[in-house]
């Protein structure tokens, strides 16, 4: 092995961290790591996660169904969380004295219920293993101080350069700079490909709509897709003062990323409230209710979980007067009701915004890249992890559980370099 390689990480966000965290860990500490960040603190997207809570990752522990959360990445992560999953993740805190919980919805978070927390946690590892993190250092270039040819596995060294002129030679660089134009543009310079950059996860802002006027209710079981033809993603809704957000519109602005960019966020949407539900199924079922208990009231199906002002705002929409039963409604009310309860149209106008957070579908193209290893197709020695690659998963946990695996697959794939 390499006697004590100097190893650069650039970005001290969760996959830059954890990175140099496993990549000691394989070296056994026989290396010289050091983290650089542009900005004056490190793991400032855990901070912010999960509303101070960080949304560490999520219990779905079977590698094909977790590799489904990613609207991009999904094919190259399926083998890498056989390597690296939840469970790892989960045990690796456990280690560190921090106790995870899983909540109703499958989201892990520390029990303390603080992103300080795992703050807190990569800190310690971080001072315990005398790994630096050199702040306000803005990246300028990364150079290879020579070009192997194409054929040969003979490894570069890479000259580092910052803001300010300073320059130091590293013989190992990983890129965990998360969603970086300035990076990207320096990559793209290095011979990658960079996917085109669009925003991810965010919130559907509506045309002018009474329904606004719910603020604050969640629709347990809706299902949303862009008209004519989009694909159609479900979750519990919540109804703000501009629109709409939860799992289910944040789903479909994850998926629907590229398309909702290309439209200039101005598309026609269509919610069904009550899970996929055909219309003419619901409407066959109070037909029936209409012939067979005719003195009833009109109410919803008590397992769709509809709030009461909601349906009332259904009722609205269907033209049909509260408090009806169902012998004094009309054949084309039931139906007017079915189709709102499974087709309503709304029209957005805008992209919101998804709290503090943000994640971006785009970044270094996964076809530079061998995943196995993390490392550059087109540069030995050279590694990514997290965002800054083009891969990003739907809320839940899951972008973290990305930082974490590609981390560790790249501290792997440092390791083989290193044997000689």
């Amino acid at each position: 092995m390499q006697k004590n390689p100097k190893i650069a990480i650039i970005g001290a966000g969760a996959s830059g961290c954890f990175a140099a965290l496993q990549i000691y860990e394989e070296l056994r500490g026989l290396c010289d790591i050091k983290i650089f960040e542009k900005s004056k603190e490190p793991l400032a997207k855990l901070k912010i996660s999960g509303g101070g809570r960080c949304n560490v990752t999520h219990n779905l522990f079977d590698p094909e169904l977790l590799s489904l959360r990613y609207p991009r990445g999904n094919k190259e992560l399926r083998w890498a969380f056989e390597s690296f999953g939840p469970n790892d993740t989960i045990n690796w805190f456990k280690k560190r004295g921090v106790a995870l919980k899983a909540e109703a919805d499958g989201r892990i978070f520390p029990t303390t219920d603080s992103s300080e927390t795992i703050i807190q946690c990569f800190l310690e590892e971080l001072k315990l293993k005398k790994i630096p993190i050199h702040f306000e250092q803005g990246l300028v270039g990364i150079y290879a101080n020579h070009t192997p040819n194409q054929d040969s596995n003979q490894k570069t060294g890479f000259r580092v350069l910052w803001e300010g002129g300073i320059e130091e030679n590293f013989d190992i660089v990983v890129v965990a700079t998360g969603s970086n134009r300035k990076v990207w543009s320096i990559l793209e310079k290095l011979g990658h490909t960079i996917i085109t950059p669009v925003p991810s996860l965010f919130t559907l802002t509506l045309e002018n709509t009474d329904l606004m006027e719910l603020t604050g209710l969640v629709i347990p079981n809706s299902e949303i897709k862009i008209l004519p033809k989009g694909k159609p993603q479900k979750g519990p809704m919540l109804i703000t003062h501009w629109g709409l957000s939860g799992p289910c519109a944040l789903r479909l602005s994850a998926w629907e990323a590229r398309t909702l960019f290309e439209a200039d966020y101005k598309v026609d949407l269509s919610v069904n409230w009550i899970g996929g539900e055909k219309s003419q199924t619901i409407e066959e079922i109070y037909l029936n209710k209409k012939e067979k208990t005719p003195g009833d009231k009109l109410i919803p199906d008590p397992e769709w979980k509809l709030p009461v002002r909601f349906w009332d705002w259904i009722l609205k929409e269907s033209k049909i007067q509260p408090n009806k039963r169902y012998s004094d409604i009309s054949k084309s009310e039931i139906r007017n009701l079915s189709l709102t309860l499974t087709q309503t149209k709304l029209r957005m106008v805008a992209k919101g915004v998804f709290k503090e957070e943000f994640v971006t579908a785009g970044g270094v193209s996964r076809k530079d890249i061998q995943f196995q290893t993390m490392e550059s197709k087109q540069i030995p020695g050279l590694f990514f992890t997290g965002e800054v690659i083009d891969v990003d998963g739907i809320t839940g946990g899951f972008n973290f559980q990305n930082a974490w695996t590609t981390a560790t697959l790249a501290a792997r794939g440092i390791r083989k370099t290193m044997v000689t």
